[in-house]
């Protein structure tokens, strides 16, 4: 576009970018050229460095560092799972060496963190899923909070985003809100405007861009699935040997390995260590039919792989049409 259309919000000014859209930190997917391509459109990337856990494949100490090279000169920030930093305090200290422009915390305390993200010049996010821990956060000073439906894919919990996002925005007022969950074009940004959210973090579509990682084949599962298509589900971390706390759980495309073991989680835990090399072997070679896919609801709204520059424009501009067509009062 020529002259960038821009949709100025709270979120806008604080953080110096032109659109309110912030890329969730898928981790394993939310890499630096993503997170560079999304940031260099005008909204804000953030690396998906989730449990800091080499063990992983990604999330290193090192890894961190490679993927803040590829996100090239552009602010970029970082996001981590908070009770997994809790383990690796030092993944942050390696993040915050190269200056994000923010960085994100979920599902855990941010009270050991939040002074030291914010005396290093970074924005603190905090994403939540009920409004206790949204005032929690705002208290903590959590400088941005997204306020996180249950339709996300990834790991979250019960409530819906819809009723979410406006008892967020009324309970940590002046303190800006995102809303995550379900929306993955224009109509959904222009509604988590109206809702009262100041940005849209979006996670799910911007998956199915050329640069995000993962693997092919699990783009293309994106592009062919519905969200009647997901479930939530312990499954697939029970199969990693993560213990999540409750009450989160974890949506992604139903596949074979899901079918037979959604439930069953004492049973698969039993399977031990060979079972858990055999998911990680899927999930390297991109066999969807075990391998974990997250994902959200909103996969009825991806059918391409457009680059993620692009894939901000159109939301921008869908969600700028969207806002004008809307009925007025007559």
């Amino acid at each position: 576009m020529s002259e960038r259309k821009k949709l100025p919000t709270a979120i806008t000014r604080l953080l110096g970018i032109d659109h309110p859209i912030l890329l969730a930190p898928m981790g394993g997917v939310s890499g630096g050229a993503l997170a560079g391509a999304v940031s260099a459109a005008g909204g804000l990337g953030l690396i998906g460095a989730g449990y800091a856990d080499p063990a992983l494949g990604w999330g290193s100490d090192e890894w961190i560092g490679a993927e803040f090279d590829k996100a090239g000169n552009r602010s970029v920030g970082i996001g981590f799972i908070t009770w997994a930093l809790d383990k690796r305090p030092g993944a942050l200290d390696a993040a915050l060496e190269r200056e994000p422009g923010a960085v994100m915390l979920s599902f855990g305390d941010i009270a050991p963190y939040a002074v030291k993200i914010r005396d290093a010049g970074a924005a603190l996010i905090c994403q939540v899923q009920t409004l206790r821990d949204a005032r929690e956060a705002a208290a903590q000073g959590a400088q941005i909070v997204v306020a996180q439906g249950t339709e996300a894919g990834g790991h979250g919990a019960d409530r819906a985003t819809l009723p979410l996002v406006p008892a967020v925005a009324d309970a940590v007022a002046p303190v800006p809100v995102a809303a995550a969950g379900g929306i993955a074009d224009g109509r959904g940004l222009a509604a988590a405007l109206v809702l009262g959210a100041e940005a849209a973090l979006i996670g799910t579509r911007f998956w199915a861009t050329p640069e995000a990682l993962g693997h092919e084949n699990q783009k293309a599962l994106i592009e062919r699935s519905g969200g009647d298509d997901t479930l939530r589900t312990r499954v697939f971390d029970t199969a990693r040997r993560l213990v999540w706390p409750e009450p989160w759980t974890g949506r992604a495309i139903r596949n074979a390995f899901s079918d037979r073991w959604h439930g069953r989680d004492d049973e698969l835990r039993a399977e031990g260590p060979a079972l858990q090399e055999r998911f990680f072997a899927a999930q390297r070679e991109g066999h969807t039919d075990t391998a974990v896919t997250f994902a959200g609801e909103g996969l009825d709204l991806i059918a391409d792989r457009p680059g993620a520059g692009a894939l901000v424009e159109r939301i921008v501009a869908e969600a700028i049409e969207a806002l004008a067509a809307a009925p007025r009062p007559g």
